[in-house]
Order: structure tokens, then sequence, then C-alpha cells
């Protein structure tokens, strides 16, 4: 019987194994990081180290092609998970005083008969965040910017807290849920709409959209499409909009804008 111990380097097996596993990991970062990379023709341009660092996924600002800057406003709200949490009741109050002058467009318990967004309910991050951007001209509206114009930072967050405040209206799922609601489309790198806007997936900053008239969200998903609309964060919305056709917008349309 052998005594020679496996994992030791007298064992020339074990040193053998060793040695191409090291050599193959060198050949494929060689083969990946600068000998296909090259094959594109700009090393010279980037240099060796931004070609390195751009295959390993990493983005470094080159002088001689600098990173392209938008030439519109877009959104500048952070969100986290813990934005607009605890409101208090007084600010809830606060929100009711200034909700007065929202009821025209939004309905007097935040549930709209004007195809303008149903409020009740929603996420108070979702309806602080539309605040800021309409006061920043992120998204526009000749209707939304002169009401926002004057509104303090703390009146938006007054705000948001009085509708997410508000009872929402009941889910009514009904029966044959679209794909691209339940499941996206995967090979057109279209998630699943509740991954964003759902209940307990829900992504900071999304809003909830049961029960929101059809001629809104339609004509949302088309802005976002067109990018006539363009404050969502890190052009999320519209590179999924984008890629739906007029059917899944459709579908997805008519699902959310069903209740009871």
């Amino acid at each position: 019987m052998n005594d020679q111990r496996i994992f030791s380097l007298r064992n020339q097996w074990f040193t053998t194994s060793v040695g191409i596993v090291v050599l193959l990991a060198v050949a494929a970062a060689l083969v990946g990081f600068i000998w296909l990379p090259t094959l594109e023709g700009n090393v010279r341009r980037y240099g060796l180290w931004n070609t390195i660092c751009s295959a390993a996924g990493l983005i470094r600002p080159s002088a001689s092609e600098p990173v392209v800057t938008p030439t519109y406003p877009i959104t500048d709200v952070v969100i986290t998970s813990q934005t607009l949490r605890g409101a208090s009741a007084d600010a809830i109050g606060r929100g009711a005083t200034l909700a007065l002058r929202c009821t025209m467009c939004h309905g007097a318990r935040g549930l709209s008969d004007a195809n303008t967004p149903n409020l009740a309910g929603q996420y108070g991050v979702a309806i602080y965040k539309e605040l800021q951007d309409f006061k920043s001209g992120a998204r526009q509206s000749a209707v939304m910017a002169p009401l926002v114009a004057n509104l303090s930072d703390e009146d938006m967050r007054d705000l948001a807290a009085y509708y997410a405040y508000l009872p929402r209206p009941h889910d009514y799922n009904p029966a044959g849920t679209p794909q691209i609601v339940v499941s996206g489309a995967p090979m057109r790198n279209i998630p699943p709409c509740g991954a964003c806007h759902g209940e307990l997936s829900n992504k900071a900053g999304s809003p909830w959209l049961e029960g929101e008239p059809a001629a809104y969200l339609h004509s949302q998903l088309m802005a976002f499409a067109s990018g006539a609309r363009h404050n969502d964060i890190s052009e999320q919305m519209r590179n999924v909009a984008r890629q739906m056709t007029p059917s899944e917008i459709e579908a997805a349309v008519h699902y959310y804008e069903s209740q009871p």
C-alpha cells in the first residue's frame, strides 16, 4: 500500500494536475482579457489596461472617448428601502391639507375619474420620487410642473405619506394572467412586470399598478418606449418598453386596470 500523501508536492500526480490547472487558468485569462479584446482593433486607442478592465466588466472612461451624458434632465432622487419609512400622523395630516389642490385630477380620496393616476394606497416613495422629478424637469408635465414648483421637500414627503395612508382598492386579478406580466420575455430581456411592480417583490421607487386607468398606463408605456419619458432609474423602463410588442402592452394595460 502506498503511504505517500495525496496533497503533497512530492506527489508527482498532484503537482502535475495543479500545474495543468494553473496553466489552463493563465491561458484562459490571456485569451479572454487580452487576445480576444485585441480582435476588436481598439487596444491602441484604449490602452492595454483599459482593455483588460473592459473585458472584466469594469468600465473605465477614456480621454479619447468620454462618457456620454444625456442632453435632457434625468432623475437625481436617491431611493433606498428606508426612504419615507415611519411617517407620523402629523405628516399625514399636513399631506391631507396639501392634497386638497390635487382633488380635481386625482379624486377626493385619491381615486381618479379623469384617466389620471390613482394615488390611494400608492407606495409613498414612488409618489415622492415622481413629485421630485416633476419639479426638477426630469419628468415633464404642463399640468404638474406649476403645481409642484413651490413645494418643499417636506411638502412632498407629507403628500406621499398621506396618499400612502389612504386605503388601496382591493386587488382583482382576472383569470388568465398575461405571459408578459407573470414571466416576462426572457429572450428579449423583459422581466416580469411583478418583479418591480408587485407587492412582496416591489422595487423601491416602482409604483403599484393595480387599478390604474388603462389610458394612463398605455400612454406612459408608449412614452417610455419612445423616450419621451425618461425619469426611470438607469433607463430600466425604457429598455423594457422598447422591447414590448403592441399586443403585450395592451395585455399588460388591461390586466392592471381590471378591478371589480
